[in-house]
This record gives structure tokens, sequence and C-alpha cells, in this order.
């Protein structure tokens, strides 16, 4: 089965008003992605970027919608309004996770844990689960989901942060081997620090996260991770370039890890 080019391509990006996401678009949007709609929960924040980006790139067809990933009815009804005004969804960037603290074990309530499981997986799931009746009846697509390392490396202060990256790295290889005679590619980005992210400063803000992410900075040899090296990733997977693989976990750490 054959891949579109970018170029002939529409994308639908969730978490795609700031950050990772943002950062995902802008990166489509300059490998010459001629439809693009974002998604993400503040109207003001997404009109904003969708207004910069609209004014950067005047030849692509830019789309926003407010929604929050985390609710089946609002995902469906994005997925569904997207696929109308853009024709198809070819690539699906799904990276609305929140922006999860790290917090030890011992000091959560048993009653948050699962809301918290939930919290940080559903707005990455849902949407890739939406957009498989769209993608199996065009014939394929390109679905990319973030995660983090906390889904290989156990952590202090990340177990329920890791256990919710665990499980979406999980789905993605599941959606993988189910979707892939129908043309659908799925896979997965687990960076560790980002740094140029809102969770980043919040990271760097908190005593415990702080002190426990500024040993692990000293790892990164290869530098600090960026959104715009992830990306990078990103138009990778989504290109022709990326037709046979599928079903794949990809770090991108800048050498804190070798996982």
């Amino acid at each position: 089965m054959s891949v579109k080019a970018i170029t002939d391509s529409s994308a639908l990006i969730f978490g795609g008003t700031a950050g990772i996401g943002l950062a995902s678009a802008e990166r489509l949007l300059r490998d010459g992605l001629p439809r693009l709609l974002i998604v993400g929960r503040n109207q003001e924040r997404g009109s904003r970027a969708r207004d910069d980006l609209a004014g950067r790139f005047d030849k692509a067809e830019i789309h926003f919608l407010a929604c929050d990933a985390t609710q089946p009815d609002e995902v469906n009804a994005v997925v569904e309004a997207a696929a109308s005004r853009l024709g198809a969804i070819d690539i699906l960037v799904t990276s609305a996770g929140g922006d999860p603290m790290p917090r030890l074990l011992h000091t959560i309530p048993l009653e948050e844990v699962m809301p918290t499981l939930a919290g940080i997986s559903a707005g990455i799931l849902l949407p890739a689960r939406a957009v498989l009746p769209q993608m199996t009846a065009q014939g394929g697509g390109s679905v990319i989901c973030f995660a983090s390392d906390a889904a290989k490396l156990a952590t202090p202060g990340e177990t329920v942060i890791g256990a919710a990256m665990a499980a979406i790295v999980m789905f993605c290889r599941g959606m993988a081997w189910e979707a892939k005679r129908h043309g659908i590619r799925v896979n997965c980005i687990t960076p560790s620090i980002v740094g140029d992210t809102p969770l980043y400063a919040r990271l760097k803000d908190d005593a415990f996260a702080g002190k426990l992410f500024g040993k692990v900075e000293t790892m990164a040899s290869l530098g600090i991770v960026t959104a715009a090296d992830l990306a990078e990733t990103v138009a990778f997977l989504a290109s022709p370039a990326a037709a046979r693989m599928t079903g794949q976990t990809i770090s991108v750490t800048g050498g804190i890890s070798a996982i």
C-alpha cells in the first residue's frame, strides 16, 4: 500500500495549540502540508495558534476546534468534523496527554490513582481509536502517539505516570497489529525531558520534580530535547520514508536513556 506524500495529506493534531503538538504542526506545514486541523481545550489559545500558523503558511488550509480530548463524545465530534472539512485524515498526531506532575506513590490518595491513570492516557488513546473507522474506510493513514520514557524505565515519583505511559505504548502496539491490514501505521514517540514546553517550566519550579529532573538532565549528553526535535520525528513517521514502520516505540531523549 502506498503512503501519501505530506504535500498531498491532511493532518489532525490533538494538543496542537502549544508545545509538541504545535511544533509538529509547524514542521508538517514547512514540508508543504496543505490541510491541517489543530485541536486544544482553550478556545482563545487555539484561535491565536491557528491565526499565527495561517499568517505564516498562507497557502495551507488551517482550522482549529476546541475539544477536551478525554471526553469520547467531544473527540468523536472533532474527528467527524475534521474528516468533513479536510476530506480525509491521513495523519493523526495525538499529544494531548496533559501535564502530569511527579508524585511519590504513597502521597497519592487511593481514590486518585485510577482517575490519574485515565486522565493521562485518555487524551492520547481516544483520538487514536476515534480515527480508526475513517482511516480504515479510506484505506490507510499514520497515527503518531506521544507517551514518555516513563513507560519503559521505572522512576521514583512516576509510578502512576509510568503505568499510564505504558498503557499508551501497548495500545499503540496492539492497534498497529490490528490495523496494518487496512494500511494504517501506528507508532509512538517517547521523550524524557522536553526543555521548551509548559510542563518543563512547572517541573523546574516544583521542589521534588526540580531536584529529580535536575539530576536526569545531566545525562542528556546530546542536549536537552526540544519540541522541534520531536517534530522532526513526527514528520519522518508521517512521510513515505516510514511506509514500512508500524508498532514502534521510539525514544528521543538526548542520551538520558538507551532503552
